[in-house]
Parts: C-alpha cells; sequence; structure tokens
C-alpha cells in the first residue's frame, strides 16, 4: 500500500518540526512537504501531491480559514483537517473552517512544553484522522435516496417522548442539517452527544441555535427536561437523564471514558433506556469508531427505536456501520430525510414496519 501524503501547515517552526517528526515515525505515512502559512501552502500542494493536508487556524500573511477557501476552489476533494487551538477564539474559527468544508479538526496539546504529552496527543487524535481522510481517493459519493430497509420488528412502539443523538467526524454539519428541519412546536426533548473538547461544545450550541427554530444548548445539570428544546453534552463531561419525583433531569457526571470518548454516546443511551425505555428514539449519525453500538442495543432492548445515518451521506460510516450491521436499526435513513423520519415516528403511535 502506498503511504499517504501528509502536508503540514503551521506557522510555528517547532509545531512543524514535532508533527512531521511523530508522523515520519508510522510506516503508513509520508511528510512530503511543510509551509509557514497558507500562500506558501497553495504554491506547495502541485508540486508535492499531497493526499491530506493539517491546516493551522492563525498564520500571518494568510490565515487558516483564508487558505482552506482557496483550497476548496481549486481542490474541492483535498481532505483538509485544522490543527486548532483549544481556546474561544480557536474553537470559534474551527466552527467556522467545518462549515467551509474542512474535514476535520484536532485541538493542538495545551501544554506545548511537554515533548510526551504533544506525542501522546498527536497519535492519539491527529494520526486516526489522517488514516481515515488521507486514504479516501475519491469524492464522497451523492447522496441518494436510501431504501427503507428495516432490520427489526415493531408491532405497537409507544409514543416517542425522547430523541437522543449520537454524532462525531462530521457531525457539526449534519446536526445543523438535521435540526434546523425540525418545527419550533417540537413535542419532544432533544438530548446530543457530539464528540468535542470542552468550549467547542457550547459554542456549537450557540452556532445551532442561531440556526434552527428550536432552542439548542450546552447541557446544564439539574435543568427539567421540556419538549422543544435540545441539549447538548458539555465536552469532557458524560451526560445522562435521571427520573426525579415525576419530571426528568439532566445530570453531567466525569466518570472514565468510553470508546476512548467523554462524552460518549453509550453512557447517554443507556441512560436514556432505563429512563425512557421504549418511548425513545435513538439517532446515530456520522463518525469514526463504534460509539453507540452498546447504547443502541439498550435502546432496542428496551423497546425504544433506532434510526441510522446511510452511507453515502455520512462523512465517515463509522459509528451508524456499526449499528447496522449489527442488525439494531429500525431504518438507514439519508440526511436529509432524516428530520422527516423522526417527525413521522413523533407523529404516529403505530409505525408500519416490514418484518425480515
Amino acid at each position: 500500500m502506498p503511504k499517504i501524503r501528509v502536508l503540514i501547515v503551521d506557522d510555528a517552526v517547532v509545531v512543524r518540526s514535532r508533527i512531521s517528526k511523530i508522523l515520519s515515525i508510522d510506516p503508513e505515512l509520508e511528510v512530503v512537504g511543510v509551509a509557514a502559512n497558507g500562500r506558501i501552502a497553495l504554491a506547495k500542494i502541485p508540486q508535492v501531491n499531497p493526499d491530506i493536508v493539517i491546516l493551522d487556524i492563525e498564520m500571518p500573511e494568510m490565515d487558516g480559514l483564508q487558505t482552506l477557501a482557496a483550497i476548496r476552489q481549486i481542490y474541492p476533494y483535498l481532505p483538509v483537517i485544522m490543527f486548532s487551538t483549544s481556546t474561544r477564539t480557536g474553537a470559534i474559527a474551527t466552527l467556522e473552517a467545518l462549515s467551509l468544508g474542512a474535514s476535520d479538526y484536532a485541538t493542538k496539546p495545551s501544554n506545548l512544553g511537554s515533548v510526551e504529552a504533544i506525542n501522546q496527543h498527536i497519535q492519539a487524535d491527529l494520526i486516526p484522522k489522517i488514516k481515515v481522510f488521507g486514504a479516501i481517493t475519491t469524492p464522497f459519493p451523492t447522496p441518494s435516496t436510501v431504501d427503507p430497509v428495516v432490520f427489526g420488528v415493531s408491532t405497537n412502539p409507544k409514543r416517542v417522548e425522547v430523541i437522543a443523538i449520537g454524532v462525531s467526524t462530521g457531525g457539526p454539519n449534519a446536526l445543523s442539517v438535521l435540526l434546523r428541519e425540525l418545527p419550533a412546536d417540537l413535542s419532544v426533548p432533544i438530548l446530543i452527544v457530539q464528540h468535542m473538547p470542552p468550549m467547542f461544545t457550547k459554542l456549537l450550541a450557540e452556532r445551532l441555535s442561531s440556526k434552527c427554530q428550536i432552542p439548542v444548548n450546552e447541557a446544564v445539570p439539574g435543568v427539567v427536561l421540556e419538549p422543544g428544546q435540545a441539549w447538548i453534552a458539555p465536552g469532557d463531561f458524560h451526560l445522562v437523564v435521571q427520573r426525579d419525583k415525576g419530571v426528568v433531569r439532566l445530570a453531567t457526571h466525569q466518570a472514565p471514558s468510553e470508546n476512548s470518548c467523554r462524552p460518549s454516546v453509550d453512557v447517554l443511551f443507556r441512560s436514556v433506556a432505563e429512563v425512557y425505555g421504549a418511548g425513545a428514539i435513538a439517532v446515530i449519525l456520522t463518525g469514526m469508531g463504534q460509539d453507540g453500538l452498546h447504547g443502541c442495543k439498550c435502546i432496542r432492548e428496551a423497546g425504544g427505536q433506532v434510526l441510522a445515518q446511510d452511507k453515502a451521506s455520512s462523512v465517515v460510516w463509522g459509528m451508524p456501520s456499526f449499528v447496522v450491521n449489527a442488525g439494531l436499526a429500525n431504518q438507514v435513513v439519508t440526511l436529509d430525510q432524516m428530520a422527516s423520519e423522526i417527525m413521522r415516528r413523533i407523529r404516529y403511535k403505530q409505525i408500519p414496519i416490514s418484518g425480515l
């Protein structure tokens, strides 16, 4: 197999050097060039022909957002991973980059003085994403209509009481597409786990809320769940629900990560299964890994329903594929049809199901 060719764009010499050194150790990767700003990077792309670009956001002359916009005009399918700081400014710019077509992002380690911390962070957070996106040699397929395949039988679904969503890579844009289509008078609450670090989740909630008919907020412990509201798990905290004297409240905790994730989709879905049982719909969207697989099993065992995003409309068909291949999805749905399918299931107690 040919190595994945990487171009590193960052104005800091120490960052370029450190990333180059770590990536070069991996036998599947090859650093074919470095650049100190966007202008140099644009000149180097046709020279070194990279499979993927690692792009800093804050740079002189031509910053990351300007560079990304230029790359998308000239090389619309070249994967770009933003390498951003864990600051408010960095988070805002990262979300903007994702909306402009960045493939994904990774955060820079906060302790740049610790070589070991940098090495571990890059190996755990950046390299897996490089391998996923760098191996893509053709454009993502155009979403197509999905045949409503059903993998299980449900004879009399309970009235839907909650929607729980799990999503990772490609999530901010997917959530924007889905949530914007839900009506202001939505009769159930929505709970969301998006794999993101602290601060990013709050800014994502604000960004989504500005575009949607329903309010979207970062989850606050103790809040009573009400219809027509969406809550996103805070970065570095698991989100769960608890029934308390006839009402359901949000709670967060910092138990160990599951599937290397905190927040974890599995943690939320298990909690939702316990509290809402057959009244839950789980929605598993685009993302790397298999977080959500066990939680979807719990939802189905409790009598709830599971919807999975289809491969064609997913940025990375990882999380949904595990659910679908395990036979846990009631239906596989394109992203642009997901909101209408959710509303169909909310509005009708009896969902026509064709069994196996």
